[in-house]
């Protein structure tokens, strides 16, 4: 999960229209604060969030820049469950989907392909 500086670094990343280099981020987000932020801890942030998989880091010269993979707190919360407990977590999640039929209804779209027609707000 995410605590307030890790929502705030993925809140200016996922705001911005282009990839972000760690110098972009730590500008913006000291911006908004009385407190500046130091560069190497807006650089762990960023790299934590990246071994995460909620931010794609990409080589561009000699640094990186970041940009998001997922954005909304849901999906970020599923994909740490699913790292932490592996096939066990799924295993469960399936076996709760399947006593409601609405959700076992969503998840038999998600695993067709149908990712459209799930809303997230569902």
């Amino acid at each position: 999960m995410l605590g307030p500086l890790g929502a705030d670094v993925l809140q200016t990343v996922g705001g911005a229209e282009r990839a972000l280099t760690v110098r972009e981020v730590l500008d913006r987000l000291n911006r908004r604060r009385a407190e500046p932020l130091a560069y190497t801890t807006v650089m762990t942030v960023l790299g934590r969030l990246a071994r995460q998989d909620v931010l794609k880091r990409t080589l561009v010269g000699r640094g990186y820049v970041y940009e998001p993979i997922v954005v909304r707190p849901a999906e970020i919360a599923v994909r740490s469950v699913i790292r932490e407990f592996g096939e066990a977590a799924v295993a469960h999640f399936v076996d709760q989907a399947s006593a409601e039929p609405r959700l076992r209804e969503r998840l038999e779209k998600l695993m067709r392909g149908e990712h459209r027609a799930v809303r997230p707000e569902d």
